[in-house]
C-alpha cells in the first residue's frame, strides 16, 4: 500500500483563465499527474461550502483522482490568471480562502504514515493554520519517503524563515530560474553560478536531489554523483500553466517506476513540453506518453 500512495499537499483552487476556469493549485496538479502513471495520487486540501467547492469535488471525481478535502468556513480559492504573448502566466491569488485553513485530521495522519512521497510548496504555508498542518504531516511521513519541496514562490506569499524550514525538512527541492534568483538574494548566494547554488543547497541541506527548470532553455537535476541537463524541446506553446507541476509529477512517477535519473529527467521534460501545448494544468495524457513510464 505504501508503495503507491503519493500526496499533493496544499492549495486547491480554480485558475480563472481567459478561456474559462480550470482546476489548479500546484499540489493538486502534481497529484493528478502521478495518478495518470498508475499511482494512487491524493490531493489533500480544503474547500468552502459553496458552489465552487462542489465543482472542485465533481471535477476530481471526473478525473478519478483520490482526495482528502475538508469543507471549511471560508470560500473556495480562486486565482485570476492572465497569459502574456509568450504563453507565460501571471497570477492574482485571493487571500483568506479555504486552502489557508487546511485542518489536520485523523485521516490526514493516516495518509501521512503510509505514503511513499509528498509534494508541498511555500504558498499554502502563507497562513499559520495550513503551515502547521503541512509540518505535522511531514513529521509523520516514513523515513524513506520522498519529501518534495516544489518551492512555488508566488507574489510575496513567502519568507526566508518558511523557505529555510522547508529546506531542512525536504529531501528533494524543485525550483525554476526565477525562484533561484529570489533564493540567491534571500540566502546571500550572489556571485555563485547556478550550478554552484544547486550543489551548495544539495550539500548544505543533505538532499537527495535538486531540480532546476529554466523554461525554454532547459533543466538540470543534481544529485551527489550526477548532473543531468536536457534542453527544452521546441513546441507550439498554448500556455505554460502547470508545466512545472507536470515536470515534478512525471519525474517522481518515473523514478518510482525504476527509471534512472537521466531516464526520468527525459520523461519529465517530454511530459511538461506536452502540457505546454494544452490549455490548463491538468490535461489527460495520451497512451503513447503514459506507456513510456512502464
Amino acid at each position: 500500500m505504501m508503495k503507491n500512495i503519493i500526496i499533493g499537499l496544499g492549495e486547491i483552487l480554480w485558475d480563472m483563465l481567459p478561456s474559462g476556469k480550470k482546476l489548479g493549485g500546484a499540489p493538486a496538479n502534481f497529484a493528478y499527474i502521478v495518478s495518470q502513471f498508475g499511482f494512487d495520487g491524493y490531493a489533500v486540501s480544503a474547500i468552502g461550502n459553496d458552489l465552487l467547492g462542489k465543482e472542485i469535488l465533481d471535477n476530481l471525481k471526473e478525473k478519478k483522482l483520490n482526495f482528502l478535502i475538508e469543507k471549511v468556513g471560508f470560500p473556495t480559492g480562486t486565482v485570476a490568471v492572465t497569459i502574456d504573448e509568450t504563453g507565460n502566466p501571471q497570477y492574482e491569488i485571493c487571500k483568506g480562502v479555504a486552502w489557508d485553513n487546511i485542518p489536520f485530521t485523523s485521516q490526514t495522519e493516516m495518509l501521512a504514515k503510509i505514503c511513499c512521497a509528498v509534494c508541498f510548496g511555500s504558498l499554502a504555508q502563507r497562513s499559520e493554520f495550513s503551515r502547521n498542518t503541512i509540518l505535522k504531516f511531514l513529521e509523520l511521513v516514513p523515513e524513506k519517503a520522498l519529501k518534495i519541496f516544489d518551492i512555488n514562490l508566488r507574489q510575496l506569499f513567502y519568507s526566508k524563515e518558511i523557505i529555510e524550514k522547508s529546506l531542512k525538512i525536504c529531501n528533494v527541492l524543485k525550483m525554476n530560474d526565477e525562484e533561484m534568483v529570489i533564493i540567491s538574494n534571500l540566502f546571500e548566494y550572489q556571485g555563485l553560478s547556478e550550478d554552484a547554488i544547486c550543489k551548495k543547497i544539495l550539500n548544505d541541506y543533505q538532499m537527495k536531489m535538486v531540480v532546476l527548470t529554466k523554461g525554454e532553455t532547459g533543466s538540470y537535476i543534481f544529485t551527489d554523483d550526477i548532473v543531468s541537463y536536457i534542453e527544452t524541446p521546441k513546441v507550439s506553446v498554448v500556455d505554460t500553466v502547470g508545466a512545472g507541476d507536470s515536470f515534478t509529477g512525471s519525474l517522481v512517477a518515473a523514478l518510482f517506476n525504476g527509471k534512472t535519473i537521466q531516464e526520468a529527467h527525459r520523461l519529465a521534460v517530454e511530459i511538461s513540453a506536452y502540457v505546454c501545448t494544452q490549455q490548463g494544468a491538468t490535461p489527460e495524457f495520451p497512451p503513447k506518453l503514459t506507456e513510456l513510464f512502464k
